[in-house]
């Protein structure tokens, strides 16, 4: 896992962005559902917990603004010294790859089982 500051520097030079300045033209046809994940009571008091601990709140901030921070998206690497691999790229929050494929892939490069040239053309979005 990696952290930005608040500069977004570092999601900036891997080409990540913010989901609220996306070209809708260019991702209406992903058939990107925005809805709120089914959590209890209990659950929903956790997850916003636990957003107020890493997500700071800046000051002067108003109500029903958010931080900066929680627009941009990330991604997913396989990286290998340093070559990458394989990268994913969110397009919106909740937007990420089959764990189970990044996972077969991290496996099989470590077992050299396929040629590294191909995967970074596998996955990409």
């Amino acid at each position: 896992m990696f952290v930005d500051d608040y500069s977004f520097d570092a999601y900036r030079a891997a080409g990540f962005g913010r989901f609220d300045q996306l070209d809708k033209d260019a991702v209406k046809d992903l058939d990107i559902k925005m809805t709120a994940p089914e959590l209890g009571f209990g659950e929903w008091m956790g997850y916003f917990s636990t957003v107020g601990k890493v997500t700071p709140i800046p000051e002067g901030m108003k109500f029903g603004e958010f931080p900066e921070g929680v627009a941009w998206t990330g991604g997913t690497f396989v990286i290998q010294g340093d070559e990458v691999l394989y990268q994913w790229t969110d397009t919106v929050p909740g937007n990420h790859p089959i764990v189970e494929d990044v996972v077969k892939i991290a496996k099989d490069v470590a077992k050299n089982k396929i040629d590294t040239k191909q995967v970074g053309k596998v996955g990409w979005f």
